[in-house]
């Protein structure tokens, strides 16, 4: 018996906005399904080279009161990054609040719009401590 990683979903109530910060992080829009009847729409987003590895946006057209304010009933999704500060950096002047910075050159954790966690990762070794980042103290919860 065999298993495969199919994708990760979660809920969210401002569909563009998180699109758009998960192409911040790098991710394009693979495959979409709108759902009329079930008044839905689907959206699956993956690193350009990954499409094996999506995130499934789901989008209730008419609200989702029930979705949770922290959004951590699941965990987190967690994305391996060329160079941890730079894609920090970019986040941060995009106005995302890096909620966790990678003091270490190795880990650091940030939100969606909806309030999904996500951890970045550093390809390989850590990077050496750099500044603001070394110092730079949480922010919020992660």
């Amino acid at each position: 018996m065999s298993i495969r990683y199919l994708h990760t979903m979660v809920r969210v109530k401002d569909l563009e906005k998180t699109m758009e910060f998960f192409r911040l992080l790098g991710l394009e829009e693979t495959r979409r399904i709108d759902n009329d009847k079930g008044r839905f729409s689907l959206v699956f987003m993956a690193p350009p080279d990954q499409h094996e590895c999506p995130v499934e946006l789901t989008y209730n057209w008419d609200g989702d009161e029930g979705l949770p304010s922290d959004s951590r009933h699941f965990g987190h999704l967690a994305y391996r990054v060329e160079n941890i500060y730079e894609m920090c950096q970019k986040l941060h002047d995009a106005g995302v609040t890096i909620n966790r910075p990678p003091r270490d050159g190795h880990m650091a954790f940030v939100r969606s719009p909806d309030n999904i966690s996500i951890e970045l990762l550093q390809e390989g070794e850590s990077l050496p401590p750099q500044e603001p980042w070394a110092s730079m103290e949480n922010t919020g919860h992660w």
